[in-house]
């Protein structure tokens, strides 16, 4: 298994796909990463093989996939008939989970305050995710200002969210994250 940290640097600009226009985008654009925030238990298996036939990383949302439930049985299932290379998630279990079955996993976080750079730290710590994603991606900017986010996490950071100018990316890169997913398509060929 490739190291996250070394693909997400390799690949910095992630596709994230909210329905099927965005994938026909996504699978002939540059981006090598593709985020699937959409779908249910009959077509996230096409969905994903499309997206691999391509030779592209394919992770999936798990909450945001209908008539899945992110326990054992539904992460066992999408392994069996979608094997994403992994999966993104707000739940402890779904990491651990995860973890468990072999997949790459995301924490997605919301940072809507201080108190998470506080709070939020030492539980990324306790579950360590193979990294996280900083909702939404343009307070990057902001956590960078005043905190070490990146070197406080010994995680790395996706920033997703909002992100909607090639100026978002470059602020976003240069504040500690190593991504970025945005369903913005003209910056997926960036």
């Amino acid at each position: 298994m490739e190291n996250i940290e070394k693909m997400l640097i390799e690949n910095p600009i992630i596709a994230a796909i909210r329905n099927d226009d965005d994938l026909e985008a996504a699978i002939v654009s540059e981006a090598e990463i593709i985020f699937v925030l959409y779908g249910n238990i009959i077509n996230i298996g096409y969905i994903c093989n499309k997206i691999k036939e391509k030779n592209k990383i394919v992770f999936v949302h798990i909450d945001l996939i209908e008539g899945l439930k992110g326990d054992s049985q539904g992460l066992e299932y999408i392994k069996k008939y979608g094997n994403p290379a992994g999966i993104i998630t707000t739940k402890i279990s779904c990491i651990k989970h995860g973890k468990h079955l072999g997949f790459y996993t995301i924490q997605r976080v919301f940072v809507v305050d201080s108190l998470f750079l506080k709070t939020g730290v030492k539980s990324i710590h306790e579950i360590s995710p193979h990294a996280i994603e900083v909702m939404p991606g343009i307070a990057m900017k902001a956590i960078g200002e005043t905190e070490d986010l990146d070197k406080k996490l010994k995680t790395p950071i996706i920033a997703g969210g909002l992100i909607r100018s090639k100026k978002d990316v470059m602020d976003c890169l240069s504040s500690g994250a190593i991504a970025v997913s945005t369903s913005t398509t003209d910056l997926w060929n960036l």
